[in-house]
């Protein structure tokens, strides 16, 4: 729960109090002191020197809460950067700030937030950041429990845009929060049909008539020609799915088709992935994940834009009934694929997804994928890349640059795709190895016709193997939601 409050800090009775600094000279110094008493703002630079705090990004320390009616003073690195949220650069460093610190103080029922928020660009940023480090995942085993009550000190507590701020960062946490729900289960509890039957729950509990959602089986998707779902799907004992969740306001300005790759767990199939590192695997369907959440999402904040997403759930299992390399597959629509690789598994899917998505006529589609492991190689584990056609590339980085994630633009070079030729189909699910990434792109693009049109990569971003950092937790990153959100958004503006 978060709200506002003009209220001193000092005398707000909370846990914590959380105070930003940044550093200046040798010592640090609290930014929007003016929200604090004098004796409080010469302690945080007495023992900020004491103590060898810095005010970089994701610093976070305890100090006694002298002066305060909070037991604890917290303060939270700003890093060296202005503050000004109408910024994106500005805008992230209050997320991390606020993030870094919510992550840290597990356990609190409650926190103040005094951090720079004086207008509604603000006080979205500082909320956003708050809530989505505010996360814990204890399903399988007790912790403690995320920050309960977050106060956010503002002067702007009855301006309606920072109101409004306050509504839409709690939507977007609990989506954001869902998503990293979903990536965190553990594969024997999240396989298709299962994913199936939450994503029905999330739709039901959204409570608005305009959202819908259409569940095909394995055999609706065999009766269909889903040829890549079917047989990536075919090696295991929990058959896969094809789910349909259409938000459709009543005034739409116009429609966004997002498909999500949902492999709930990939072995890799008959083409086995080493041992080493396959637990991470249960996070191939973050894609899906984010396509769900960021749909429920937009239904919750009535954009008038229709969003129809396709969450494509298979897993890929190595079994007597699995595909196998020199298998030939057809996708919906016609086109047969020579499987080279079963561990090339997510483009086959995800061209199912696609072709039913174009088929409805959409005026973007996007799809959001653990697709490659090239994409890691190419850029880490947390810049995610963004492929398609040159405006919706550019719409896409755009998107995400305003929503403070990092998607970096990739081409999709027109000679790589002499190697996905076969000689006994029309396209094989592999190319060369160098550029995998782009050769993935391409792959996709063979089914999208003239349709407008970006994929995401996110095959390193959505899983945080490494240790916590801002508003990150270990685990399900839920990367991708703030950006197809506010694709979103601003199309329906």
């Amino acid at each position: 729960m978060i709200s506002l409050t003009s209220s001193s800090p000092a005398e707000l009775d909370v846990d914590a109090v959380v105070v930003g600094v940044q550093a200046q000279g040798t010592s640090v110094v609290p930014v929007a002191a003016d929200w604090l008493p004098a004796e409080l703002t010469r302690q945080i630079t007495q023992d900020g020197a004491r103590l060898g705090i810095t005010g970089a990004v994701d610093e976070v320390r305890r100090l006694p809460g002298t002066g305060l009616r909070a037991a604890m003073l917290v303060v939270t690195g700003l890093g060296d950067g202005p503050t000004d949220a109408g910024t994106p650069a500005g805008a992230e460093l209050l997320r991390r700030a606020a993030g870094a610190a919510t992550r840290e103080l597990t356990g609190l029922d409650s926190v103040a937030l005094a951090l720079p928020a004086q207008d509604a660009d603000a006080v979205a940023a500082v909320a956003e950041g708050a809530l989505l480090g505010a996360y814990g995942f204890a399903r399988y085993h007790a912790q403690d429990a995320p920050v309960g009550r977050i106060e956010l000190v503002t002067p702007v507590v009855k301006d309606k845009a920072a109101k409004a701020a306050l509504a839409r960062a709690e939507v977007l946490a609990e989506a954001v929060h869902g998503t990293r729900d979903l990536v965190n289960t553990a594969p024997n509890d999240l396989y298709p049909a299962a994913f199936a039957d939450l994503a029905k729950a999330a739709v039901k509990a959204a409570g608005t008539r305009s959202l819908k959602i259409t569940v095909l089986d394995e055999k609706a998707l065999a009766a269909g020609g889903y040829g890549g779902l079917v047989g990536v799907g075919q090696g295991s004992a929990r058959p896969p799915r094809l789910v349909k969740v259409a938000y459709s306001p009543s005034k739409a300005s116009g429609h966004v088709a997002l498909v999500g790759k949902g492999i709930t767990f990939d072995s890799g199939g008959i083409s086995i992935k080493p041992a080493a590192g396959m637990e991470a695997m249960k996070s191939d369907m973050a894609g899906a994940a984010a396509v769900l959440h960021t749909v429920v999402a937009a239904a919750r904040l009535g954009l008038p834009v229709a969003v129809t997403g396709w969450l494509c759930l298979a897993e890929n299992m190595p079994s007597g009934t699995a595909q196998r390399p020199s298998d030939v597959v057809t996708i919906r629509g016609g086109k047969t694929v020579e499987v080279l690789n079963t561990d090339a598994e997510g483009r086959l899917v995800m061209a199912d997804g696609l072709v039913a998505a174009v088929e409805e006529k959409p005026d973007l589609v996007v799809d959001i994928a653990t697709l490659t492991g090239a994409q890691m190689v190419a850029l880490g584990h947390r810049v995610s890349a963004v492929m398609g056609t040159d405006e919706a590339r550019a719409e896409l980085v755009d998107a995400a640059h305003g929503a403070g994630e990092q998607f970096w633009p990739m081409p999709l070079p027109a000679d790589l795709r002499a190697g996905l030729k076969s000689k006994v189909a029309d396209l094989a699910n592999i190319g060369d190895r160098f550029g995998g990434m782009l050769t993935a792109g391409i792959f996709l693009q063979e089914f999208v016709g003239t349709t407008p049109w970006a994929h995401l990569d996110v095959a390193g971003p959505a899983f945080n193997e490494r240790t916590p950092f801002g508003y990150t937790p270990v685990g399900g990153t839920g990367v991708g939601v703030r950006t197809l959100l506010r694709l979103l958004e601003q199309r329906a503006s």
